[in-house]
């Protein structure tokens, strides 16, 4: 009887924690104040959890600055209309999002806009 209390026990702690380990926090970047930035794509990773382009900006002083851009993963990514081969290295896109609180070149995207003016989602709306 003790054995199956515990089981019991154990897994109604395991599907109470179940919605929480499939998130991710967007804590980490400011989703309040818009951040646009532009440039050329060099790596798109279409994995889990999170998809990420990486992309290459001129900054001030014409440097060259190395930005990862955060996406949802490739699952909500297909419902917004993406696919792995949406974006390619070489592209030229615009992508509006949240920098990273801590200053970084690291930015939770919000929109990606490719070069033949498509806007895409890179997180699903807000529900209503």
């Amino acid at each position: 009887m003790w054995s199956f209390q515990v089981a019991l026990a154990a897994l109604v702690v395991f599907l109470a924690a179940a919605p929480a380990r499939g998130h991710h926090s967007t804590a980490p970047y400011d989703l309040i104040h818009g951040t646009v930035v532009n440039g050329s794509v060099t790596k798109f990773d279409w994995e889990n959890p999170h998809a990420h382009i990486y992309l290459d900006v001129t900054g001030e002083e014409n440097a060259v600055e190395h930005w990862i851009i955060e996406l949802e993963s490739p699952a909500h990514l297909r419902r917004l209309g993406w696919t792995k081969d949406t974006v390619k290295s070489g592209d030229r896109i615009t992508v509006t999002g949240g920098r990273a609180k801590n200053g970084s070149f690291n930015l939770r995207g919000v929109y990606v806009e490719l070069r033949d003016g498509r806007k895409l989602l890179g997180l699903p709306a807000p529900d209503p």
